[in-house]
């Protein structure tokens, strides 16, 4: 039996038993397995990882295990650009535009009311969401660790935390979303771009109050349903606010 030597960073310790977390710890195997093979049987998604180490050089997912390797695993990284030593994706794994699994239904609503491209279904199983993600170029976001594993999931990312306003601040720090921001521009239900329209047209759609006092609405092409800045407004608002001046962003 052979054996290599890993050490995974950052977050990637999520995935790992606390005996081998943030340590180096030997690996056991028979035959020639890949790298990627390795790192899943460990418990860590590939699509978690953006670079790898075997004896300090840059090498790629189907790169073969040898007796004695060091391996080095990092996960995506935020300060500084790695592109010209790691090519794991023909595509950055970082982009704007996700879909969600059947548990994330109020994070769905707060990335489209941020303006993130979004889509979301509870009717979806696990094939058809790695199928729409492939189809459309998104990054499935997750709390089942076994759908990132799956070997056509190629832009992926496990949610840690619960509770909604919680989830949104992991999303937002994991891809850095702050800069992207687009608030109140894409509908909460069905994820359309909103279109500004007057309210004369719409006067059937809305509450007295809202037509008597407001003056600027939008409306969904998609469903048609009608936005204004009421209450729910100001309260997200107010979010947005605290999560662009939050420690994980001044950080």
């Amino acid at each position: 039996m052979s054996m290599a030597r890993f050490r995974f960073y950052e977050e990637l310790n999520d995935f790992l038993p606390a005996e081998n977390r943030k340590i180096t710890f030997p690996y056991h195997f028979n035959g020639r397995p890949s790298v990627k093979d390795a790192i899943e049987a460990l418990g860590v998604p590939h699509v978690e990882v953006d670079l790898i180490l075997v004896n300090g050089q840059p090498v790629d997912f189907a790169r073969h295990l040898l007796d004695g390797d060091r391996v080095s695993v990092y996960p995506v990284f935020e300060s500084f650009d790695i592109t010209d030593v790691t090519h794991l994706r023909p595509q950055p794994l970082r982009r704007p535009q996700y879909i969600l699994d059947v548990h994330f239904g109020g994070l769905a609503r707060y990335l489209r009311m941020l303006g993130f491209d979004t889509t979301y279904d509870t009717t979806w199983d696990d094939n058809e969401i790695i199928d729409l993600s492939v189809q459309e170029d998104r990054i499935i976001l997750t709390h089942d660790v076994e759908l990132l594993k799956d070997g056509r999931v190629t832009h992926g990312y496990w949610v840690r935390s619960s509770g909604t306003h919680n989830q949104v601040r992991e999303v937002f720090k994991r891809f850095d979303l702050y800069k992207t921001v687009k608030p109140f521009s894409r509908c909460l239900v069905c994820n359309a771009i909103l279109q500004a329209v007057d309210g004369e047209t719409v006067k059937d759609r809305l509450p007295y109050e809202a037509f008597r006092i407001y003056s600027e609405f939008h409306e969904c092409p998609s469903c048609g349903r009608v936005y204004w800045k009421g209450s729910h407004y100001n309260k997200m608002q107010s979010f947005l606010e605290n999560l662009i001046e939050s420690d994980d962003y001044s950080a």
